[in-house]
């Protein structure tokens, strides 16, 4: 797997004592928040934030899903809640409901999001465009919108899924365009938020073998590969401000 850091930036000069360690012990108060929470990388990166100690409140539609989720990872240590990124109502209320059960919120990571349908910008399915902008890019907003003041209070960190899709010009791809938005957004919020403490990071992966297909890719990265890279930002010192991550998939060997 390649790891390209484009916008690792050290915030100041740490003393000999902190070393260069990244702070990997257990989180047994921390509470990290994931949207897109039921399966692929949502689902990967509760499983990574709760082997290293946090609490989780965990967002999808699917609540069957989420239940099962909450069931393997243990119902003392997570929270499922049925929550549409596209409803601030439903946004703010899983905030609550995070902040009821657990009393803070640490990370946040604004996962959730769909992929486009075929036929480029002169034939694919408008329908889907608008579905895909309301969720990737519109839902994406409202998880700021809604959680910012939670994560000002704990100087914490937020996280967003954008793509290599959203660094590189993809042929007739509303899809990307969605994930240009989202890399602007993480952009915008880092200077909004500048001096409050909170950290912000856009991971921006290669193509992932998730449900977001309908075939298996054997070449692409597994989930946990980018679950990984969210863990690596949340887990770096506070003097470390880790700006993105691109993440991509070791071309095959050849020959």
């Amino acid at each position: 797997m390649q790891v390209i850091a484009n916008g690792m930036v050290v915030a100041s000069t740490r003393s000999p004592a902190q070393g260069a360690v990244s702070s990997t012990m257990p989180q047994p108060n921390k509470v990290f928040l994931i949207t897109g929470a039921s399966s692929g990388i949502g689902a990967a990166t509760a499983r990574a934030a709760r082997a290293a100690g946090y609490q989780l409140v965990l967002a999808a539609r699917s609540r069957d899903k989420l239940e099962s989720l909450v069931g393997e990872l243990g119902s003392e240590h997570a929270l499922a809640v049925a929550c549409d990124v596209t409803s601030f109502d439903d946004q703010q209320a899983l905030v609550a409901a995070a902040k009821e059960r657990f009393g803070r919120i640490d990370v946040v990571f604004a996962n959730a999001g769909i992929g486009g349908s075929p036929g480029g910008f002169s034939g694919a399915d408008p329908e889907r465009w608008r579905q895909m902008i309301l969720t990737n890019v519109y839902g994406a907003g409202l998880t700021l919108r809604a959680s910012l003041a939670a994560l000002k209070e704990s100087r914490g960190h937020l996280l967003l899924t954008g793509s290599v899709a959203g660094r590189r010009t993809l042929s007739g791809s509303m899809y990307s365009a969605t994930k240009w938005a989202v890399s602007a957004i993480g952009y915008g919020v880092r200077e909004e938020l500048r001096g409050t403490g909170v950290r912000v990071t856009v991971i921006e992966p290669g193509m992932v073998d998730t449900p977001f297909f309908d075939d298996p890719k054997p070449d692409a990265l597994r989930p946990e590969d980018v679950a990984r890279s969210v863990m690596y930002a949340v887990t770096q010192p506070p003097t470390v401000d880790v700006h993105e991550l691109m993440v991509l998939p070791t071309p095959p060997v050849e020959g």
